[in-house]
Parts: C-alpha cells; structure tokens; sequence
C-alpha cells in the first residue's frame, strides 16, 4: 500500500513593531488568548494512507504541551507531548468519510488554547473483476457444445481486491446474452450462475454472453463469453457402456449400458453389443441396452472386452467399451443351488432382470449351464453333474440299466442310491441317531420308539456298519454325510417335492409323508442338557429345510464316501 504523508504546515509571521514586539495569527476562537494556535486548514486525503498532522502554539513561557482529539473518535499517535506532531491511518471506506480533529496547547502558567482541522476521507476503489467458468458440461470454451444440452455458466470466479472484509466482494451480477439464437427468455440475468438450453438448429451455430459485475463501491467490471454449438445432426449421441469388473466363473456380467440423444430427431437410437471376435461368453440379447452374459470357465485369468455400439437416426455411431475380468476360482467349485427362476417385486420368472441384480439365478454353476457353457463329466440338472455307478462301482452310462450309486462330479462325493424292494437300502426305513464317537457328549438312542428296517438295531451307526459289511458299489468306507454334505445335493430350483434330482436319486420321499427327514452326522447346540447334544441335524428333502432333531426321531438316511 502505498502511504501519503500530509502535511499540514503552518508559517507563523512574525510582524515587527516599533517598540520590538511580536504576534503569532490563529484560528483560534478565544479572544485575547493567552496562547497563539494554529491546527492547520481543512484536507481531503484517500482511504488508506497515514495522515500527519502538525500544529504551532506561542505561548507566556517556551514549554507547551499539545494533545490531539477526534470527531469520530480515530486512533491518534502522537510520539510526545511536547511537540505537536501526531499521525493517524484513514480507514478504508466505500463512502467519504469527515473527522474533525482537535488541537488544545497548554503553556507552562496552565493557560490553553484549541484549535480544529477537518480531514475528509475519500474512498479509493479498484474496478472488480468479472470470470466466467463452465460447470456444466464438463468441456472447456474452446470445444463444440452438443445441442439441446443445458448448459451453466458461473462467475463465482469474479473478485474485487480492495473489498471490504465483512461484505461478499460482488455485490451484483447481470448477465446479457449479445449474439446468437435467444437462449434466455424466462431465465433471471442477475444471479451468480447462468442456466439456458442450446438451441438445436439444422446449421452449427455461436452464442456469446457478457458478465458485468458491480462490486460493493459501485464500480463494475465485464467480461465475455463464446461458445460454439453443434447442429442437431452434428450432435452425436451420449453412450456408457458402464465400468470395468471383474467376476469368477458362472457369475452373471451384467451389461447395463446407457445411451441417449439430446435431440429427439436423432431417436430411436439402435443398439449393438459386441465382444471380442470368436470369444464367450455369449451376449444373451445383444440389441437391448440391458443385457447380460454368463462369465465362462476359465484355468488362467482372461479379460473380455464388450463395446456399446449406439447409432442414431442421422447414421451418427458412437462406442463404448468396459472389460471384464473372469478369474479362476480360487477353492474347488461346489455344487450349486438349481434355482433358474428371477424375481421382481411381483413377480417371479425364467427372464432375466437387470433391475434387480445379485439374485441366485443370474450367477454360478446354474448360470453357466443355462448357456451350455457347463463343461460336464456326466449329467445333471441345471449345473448339477451326476455318474450312475453299478453295483461294482462301474460307470453306467446306458440309462436304461440299474445302478446303485451316484458320484458328484463336482464334489468327488459317491452317494447311496435308496430303493422301494423292502431291503437294507428302503428309503421308506427309518433309523434314531447313534454314534458313539464325535456325538456331541451324548450318543443317541440305540432303537429309537418308531424306528423301522431290517437290522437288530435300528440307528445309524448300525445301518452305517451293515452297507460297509456288505461293500456297497465295492466301497468300505460309507459314512454319515455332514451337513453341507447332505445340502450340496438338495436341488432347490424344483418347484415340487422332491428337492433332488430325481434322474439320479429316484425314491428319495417315495410313500413317505412330508416332511422326509435325513440324518447328518452334526449334533446340535440346541437342546443340550448337561453338555449332552440331545439333537442332531437333519435335512427335508420335501422342502429343502433343514432343522435339529431329537436323536430319537426316526429319520431317514442316505450315506456318503469319497470326496476331495
């Protein structure tokens, strides 16, 4: 800042008489003063600067003290008494200002003298600055602005340098649009930001717009802007083809795009999904923005690229593309749940529905075998890969013949195939839980009230006993299924009982009324008696449920070896 230094000089003259005396002319107000004063005459000065002032006094002895006030009250520094001389800031103002400073001298017999100086202030203002940014779209001046887009225009940016410190440095905004297709009727000119259409016209086109702004001293400032502005044919249209992921094998890839026109000439807009050239997965309907593909089996990573190609009525093409991930799956696969049906709000079908993602059906083994993309060892429902094996433990392929076991292909598991001709293998048998190992503190019930079958002892660890005494499928090593074991084969997509794939688990709830319980080897916390497990968990084949039972309970069983 730059500091003005005003001097308010008096010059005493000193009249010669004829007998040698002297006078000193003031302005002071008091006749036949013992003191002769001067503070000065009036001064405009700007805001801002250190103003000094300076009085003379002749007084009956040669020491005068001064003092110096003010009309309004302002801070006065005055370095000593004794001399006259003082200074004081004038403020910053956004009007003019007047201070009536007061001059008093005090000779050394106590007689005083005053005297006053009117110092006006007038205020100094720089000319704000007016700067007009876009926020809306995201593109610089210099690009082509689509037609029929909204575009915002800010001059929050503007500033002034000299504004006071308790007021906003704008105190006005006016806005004018000087050129071009009219764009502002009905919007309001004197806010901060300006909101307004492009027009759409069959030409390329210019609109230019002038920001005056005022700030709080009335000065103003303006600035300019031009933007260009495509025709409605020249204006391509806006496509997403979402972000890139990633997924493991069998999840769903959902393919939501977003496509539009600002112009509605350019509509309808066509729709194409591409994907890398003789690669899956397969786009199920490649022309609806909405789509999807089921990610493939793969041994290494792989990235697939899928494009949105949109093209509108005037032939315009625009693409985008997002890349997927397909990532091996890190533990073995198991086996999946058979549920192929989606569901909405109200409604529940085979179609797929992106609007509600995440649901069972659109991920996983099921979903890989829906597009035949399911590589399989054997055979099976939905992603469910089953082998008969006969009574040797033989692979029998030629479904008109018997067999007596089943493995999992996906599991490793070989399961106990039930049987309706009153033998060891009845599923309509039923047996109480009893395993004098690994039981949860308390065995179970060696015959169980109710329990029907072939042995002395109707329980599991004896029926467990019988089939590997007799070497079912030329296997020894039978055993109680645990509980994710005995789920893993529950086929939760049929819509009626039995919950299982009947092709290879045929007399599963065969003459037995629901519920048709079976027996896993997992005691349960619950109904425990002094740290005894009295219940153990078994599974509904008629429902899919599954629950803790008392070991008494007569329950079913179907037995399970092998396994990865």
């Amino acid at each position: 800042m730059k500091t003005t230094v005003i001097y308010l000089c008096f010059v005493f003259i000193l009249l010669l008489t004829g007998c040698g005396g002297g006078s000193l002319d003031s302005d002071t107000d008091q006749p036949n003063s013992a003191i002769l004063l001067s503070a000065g005459p009036d001064q405009t000065v700007s805001e801002g600067v250190t103003v000094s002032l300076s009085g003379e006094a002749q007084g009956q002895t040669e020491s005068i003290n001064y003092s110096w006030t003010s009309v309004p009250d302002i801070t006065i520094v005055q370095e000593a008494s004794t001399a006259a001389a003082a200074t004081f800031v004038a403020p910053e103002t956004t009007t003019t200002l007047s201070y009536t400073f007061t001059l008093t001298a005090t000779d050394g017999n106590g007689n005083q003298a005053t005297d006053s100086v009117t110092v006006n202030v007038e205020p100094v203002n720089e000319l704000p600055t007016a700067l007009i940014s876009i926020t809306e779209p995201s593109l610089t001046q210099e690009a082509d602005f689509p037609a029929g887009i909204e575009v915002v225009l800010d001059g929050t940016g503007s500033g002034d340098v000299d504004s006071p410190a308790n007021l906003d440095p704008i105190a006005a905004y006016r806005w004018q649009q000087t050129a071009g297709e009219s764009v502002l009727d009905d919007i309001s000119l004197e806010g901060a930001t300006l909101a307004f259409t492009t027009p759409i016209l069959t030409e390329n086109s210019t609109l230019s717009f002038s920001l005056t702004v005022t700030d709080q001293e009335a000065g103003e400032g303006t600035t300019d802007i031009t933007l260009s502005v495509l025709s409605d044919s020249n204006t391509l249209p806006i496509v997403d083809a979402g972000v890139d992921h990633q997924v493991f094998p069998g999840e769903i890839i959902l393919l939501t795009g977003q496509a539009s026109s600002t112009v509605p000439a350019a509509r309808p807009l066509t729709i194409q999904w591409l994907n890398d050239p003789n690669m899956l997965p397969v786009i199920d309907e490649p022309t609806e923005l909405r789509t999807f593909a089921a990610s493939q089996k793969v041994d290494t990573e792989q990235t697939v690229t899928f494009t949105l190609e949109v093209t509108d009525a005037f032939g315009n093409v625009v693409e985008d593309s997002l890349t997927v991930t397909v990532k091996p799956l890190p533990i073995n696969p198991v086996n999946d749940t058979g549920v192929a049906l989606q569901a909405t709000t109200s409604q529940v079908g085979t179609l797929h529905q992106p609007d509600y993602p995440g649901q069972d059906a659109q991920r996983g083994q099921d979903a890989i075998s829906r597009f035949g993309l399911l590589e399989k060892a054997g055979r099976g429902d939905q992603g469910f890969d089953f082998t008969r094996l006969d009574n040797i433990g033989d692979e029998q392929d030629d479904t008109s013949q018997p067999w007596r076991c089943v493995r999992d292909n996906v599991t490793g598991l070989v399961w106990e195939i039930k049987t309706t001709d009153n033998g060891l293998h009845d599923s309509r048998h039923s047996y109480s839980w009893y395993i004098t190992e690994n039981n949860g503190g308390f065995t179970g019930d060696l015959s169980g009230a109710g329990t029907a079958c072939t042995l002395a002892n109707c329980n599991t660890q004896a029926f467990v006993e019988e089939v590997n005494n007799q070497g079912l499928c030329n296997f020894y090593d039978w055993r109680l299924p645990t509980h994710n074991e005995l789920l893993s084969i529950l086929h939760l997509g049929n819509t009626a009982s039995p919950m299982i794939d009947q092709d290879y688990f045929p007399q599963t709830v065969t003459n037995l009324t629901a519920p048709v319980w079976y027996w896993t080897s997992i005691p349960s916390v619950d109904g425990v008696s002094n740290d005894q497990a009295r219940n153990a968990w078994a599974i509904d084949f008629a429902s899919g449920n599954d629950n803790f039972l008392n070991k008494s309970t007569p329950v079913s069983i179907r037995l399970v070896r092998g396994g990865r």
